[in-house]
């Protein structure tokens, strides 16, 4: 390994190490969810604890109304990263998490339920495709603070034009795995080489024009997270 990449590792450990955890009464619960969920059969490929913190941090950020955020998560895998959200919407805040495959719902609602959050979270089983046009017709327009993607890569693209007309100018979307998919693929791969990396490549190139309605950037902790505010008509990115 050369030096920068072991710089590269140890910085990614200080992270994880610093920024991944958080004094709180279901904090062993989180550490000890994954292990769980691993041990049940899930695939171990949640987010890590600090992108979870600042999943937390962010929806806190974008809630309107303090303590009472709303969002929408597509991709709930095991409940891990919906449980940090709910954290950061307030105790009157609600998510709606959407997960098709029925032993990840499963144990995602035990997990819900033992971090006293059943009544925040209300888990859908359906795909993100096939639910977020169910959403455009069941919640007000601009409704939602907060949308989270962390399922199918080459999706992202629609998701995000769905999703648009549900949050409020000023929320935010964020994406998961917009630079990587561990060993899998790298955005700096060839195209063709993977549909995750051409899906994630055409979501990144949209997301990242004024003209998708979003001011975007990218965070590299662990697999790139992108990060983007919803533009209110009339803003504008020049001084």
């Amino acid at each position: 390994m050369s030096t920068n990449e072991n710089r590269a590792e140890a910085t990614n450990e200080y992270i994880r190490r610093t920024f991944g955890g958080l004094a709180s009464p279901i904090d062993d619960q989180l550490d000890t969810l994954m292990p769980r969920a691993i041990a049940a059969g899930l695939p171990d490929i949640a987010v890590s604890a600090d992108v979870g913190r600042l999943l937390m941090l962010l929806a806190s950020l974008a809630s309107r109304e303090p303590g009472a955020g709303r969002g929408v998560e597509v991709g709930a895998l095991g409940g891990y990263s919906a449980l940090w959200i709910a954290r950061g919407l307030g105790p009157r805040g609600r998510l709606i998490t959407i997960e098709p495959e029925p032993a990840h719902a499963r144990f995602a609602r035990t997990e819900f339920e033992r971090a006293g959050m059943a009544d925040r979270i209300e888990l859908r089983e359906d795909t993100g495709l096939n639910h977020l046009p169910k959403l455009l017709t069941e919640l007000s327009p601009e409704s939602l603070d907060f949308v989270f993607f962390d399922a199918i890569k080459h999706e992202y693209l629609d998701y995000a034009r769905l999703a648009l007309p549900l949050l409020r100018p000023g929320g935010l979307l964020v994406a998961d795995n917009c630079l990587g998919g561990g060993s899998s693929w790298w955005i700096t791969d060839a195209p063709g080489t993977h549909p995750s990396r051409d899906g994630v490549v055409r979501f990144n190139d949209w997301i990242s024009r004024p003209e998708s309605g979003f001011l975007a950037a990218i965070v590299t902790n662990r697999e790139g997270l992108v990060v983007a505010r919803k533009l209110a008509p009339g803003d504008t990115l020049s001084p």
